[in-house]
């Protein structure tokens, strides 16, 4: 099936769009492409390696970004927000952590941030830290008491909490002790590619049965198909998610990387940032699909899910519907 100009311009325009993971550089340039893609909100990251001090700083440099952009953009921080920015045809901004390190050791913290805007924090990236393991991490030993205490400040403060990156054992750890059900934001299934970020069909079953949700990455180092990964590869890959999990537990999580540089994936590698290399990476600069250079090229995920054969309520359902009716609940 072909998707109609016309068709494919009702179908995208109409949709809420979420992704559930964008990583780019922060230009003016990206965020008018973010707008340009028609999408409604996404979750932002502000905190990867940085501790407190840094993660406060990078906090307040996304409040001045929005005051700045307001003709582009505006926080998201309850569900309704969602649907506030799309009315408004701005790009609603969540503010997420791919680490709790910014936390520390102070519980505290975790109301703190949310008080700040913060409304995704994932365990632990990669590495092993004082929650739990992450994917990387050879022993993973499952959640830490502490872990489990931050879990229980996640849920009392309304924090989704994110295990993208979580390792196997500390993943099913947290879906049992949490109160609220994770999700894992940004993740790809590990039948089309064994790779140490991928999720087997057993894990994305689990996330589903405990009430959470996936966001299903189009980010080419995850895909069997590298440097050639097509939308059509990631589509395939969230239907692969939806026969295993379900559709309703399905959306988008792109792991976008628009305008980032070879030093940036570099300090995305290291322990901590500077430290020793956790993983070989084959790209200085990770490749994007070619089909999706800039985030302003978001209609063609569209395109490519009407191209397969998707009928609407299906397509509008992945692009946002389900991760808008999630958010309202994991909040």
């Amino acid at each position: 099936m072909t998707a109609r100009p016309g068709q494919l311009t009702a179908v995208h325009d109409a949709a809420i769009v979420i992704d559930g993971l964008v990583i780019s550089d922060w230009s003016r340039p990206t965020l008018e492409a973010m707008v340009a893609g028609g999408i409604t909100a996404a979750n932002c990251t502000c905190a990867v390696w940085e501790g407190f001090d840094e993660t406060l700083a990078n906090i307040r440099a996304w409040h001045a970004r929005i005051a700045a952009n307001d003709d582009l953009l505006m926080p998201v921080t309850e569900a309704v927000h969602i649907h506030e920015a799309k009315a408004a045809g701005k790009v609603g901004i969540i503010l997420g952590f791919q680490n709790t390190a910014p936390v520390g050791d102070d519980l505290a913290n975790v109301r703190r941030f949310h008080d700040l805007g913060v409304r995704v924090m994932q365990l632990t990236y990669n590495n092993r830290n004082l929650s739990g393991c992450g994917c990387m991490v050879g022993d993973d030993t499952g959640l830490t008491d502490f872990g489990r205490s931050l879990i229980d400040a996640m849920n009392e403060a309304g924090v989704l909490i994110d295990l993208s990156h979580v390792g196997a054992r500390t993943a099913a750890d947290t879906l049992t002790h949490s109160a609220r059900p994770p999700a894992y934001t940004h993740c790809c299934p590990a039948a089309l590619l064994d790779h140490p970020r991928n999720k087997t069909d057993d894990q994305l079953r689990a996330m589903a049965d405990a009430g959470g949700f996936i966001g299903v990455a189009t980010y080419p180092p995850f895909l069997p198909t590298g440097e050639n990964t097509t939308l059509d590869d990631g589509v395939a890959a969230m239907e692969h998610v939806i026969d295993v999990a379900g559709e309703a537990a399905v959306g988008i999580g792109t792991d976008f990387t628009q305008g980032q540089d070879a030093a940036f994936f570099d300090w995305l590698c290291r322990e901590g940032g500077t430290g020793e290399r956790m993983f070989e990476r084959k790209w200085p600069v990770s490749p994007m699909p070619r089909d999706m250079a800039s985030l302003a090229d978001y209609p063609n995920l569209t395109r490519a899910m009407l191209r397969r054969g998707w009928k609407e309520p299906r397509v509008r359902a992945v692009l946002g519907e389900n991760w808008a009716r999630f958010l309202a609940e994991a909040w």
